[in-house]
């Protein structure tokens, strides 16, 4: 395991390039149940399963890149689509005898392996947010916008599993001082941020340039991309409880973006309403 920060960005995209990825070992344990009986394989249900893996949906959009560049012009943006176009036989046998985080962690700090896993659980419930809105925009593709969310994270998980002393130090500086940006807690451990390994991943693998886009914050003009960092932040804000002061915020970004007021998305979240304040209508 890695204990010390590399120099920069191109040493951490190849430790990440140069290992088998590891997946969730219930992802495998389902794909070694469906492996046994290919035949029975239902599609939907395979691709709801490696939407539920970050590292596992990843895995299988970079794989299907170079294929779908000899036989199509336009980029594969989906886990469907991907699995259409390897077909299920090819698909178990490239994906056979996959690492897990868990195998890869069990010798780690106990808090390496929970924390990696909280972080993970966090990037599923972003992407649960982000399709909910994504269907009440009335999206063309909501899919795209739950890979988005599911994976906008994604360096900082590969860091937790390659690196998990790393990851724990960000982790014991913010809870040192909470007001301490993400961010400069990066900065000062790694020397750079999460950010720009993932956007040299993005390209070394060939993801789609549509997933690119809707990852990058700095594109969150855009309603799509604006749907996927609402999603991940109200994540990130609510993964300890819903007390957190920048909720407040979140839900009045929110609101704009899905025409609500703040507390009708209060509601939308299953949250009880705020004493003396009637339900929530849509803004005029």
């Amino acid at each position: 395991m890695l204990d010390h920060p590399l120099p920069d960005t191109e040493a951490w995209v190849l430790l990440f390039s140069n290992n088998a990825l590891p997946v969730l070992r219930a992802t495998r344990r389902r794909l070694d149940e469906m492996r046994a009986d290919p035949d029975r394989v239902d599609t939907r249900e395979l691709a709801h399963l490696i939407l539920r893996d970050p590292i596992m949906t990843v895995r299988v959009l970079a794989y299907i890149q170079p294929i779908r560049g000899r036989a199509l012009q336009n980029d594969i943006t989906t886990v469907a689509s991907a699995l259409v176009m390897s077909g299920i036989q090819p698909f178990f046998r490239r994906f056979n005898e996959l690492p897990t985080i868990e195998d890869m962690l069990k010798d780690s700090d106990p808090h390496a392996l929970l924390g990696v896993l909280h972080i993970i659980r966090r990037a599923q419930r972003a992407a649960d947010y982000a399709q909910d809105w994504a269907i009440r925009r009335q999206d063309l593709s909501v899919e795209d916008i739950r890979i988005a969310a599911l994976l906008h994270d994604l360096a900082e998980i590969l860091v937790w599993c390659f690196a998990p002393q790393l990851g724990l130090a960000i982790r014991a500086l913010h809870r040192a001082d909470p007001a301490l940006r993400s961010v400069d807690t990066q900065r000062r451990t790694l020397g750079l941020e999460f950010q720009d390994i993932q956007s040299a991943l993005c390209k070394v693998w060939h993801l789609p340039d549509l997933l690119q886009t809707l990852i990058d914050d700095s594109h969150a003009d855009r309603p799509r991309t604006r749907n996927v960092a609402l999603a991940v932040r109200l994540a990130r804000h609510s993964a300890h409880g819903w007390d957190n002061p920048a909720l407040p915020d979140d839900y009045r970004d929110i609101g704009q973006l899905l025409n609500l007021t703040p507390e009708a998305v209060r509601q939308q979240l299953g949250l009880e309403p705020l004493p003396g304040r009637p339900a929530g209508a849509i803004q005029a």
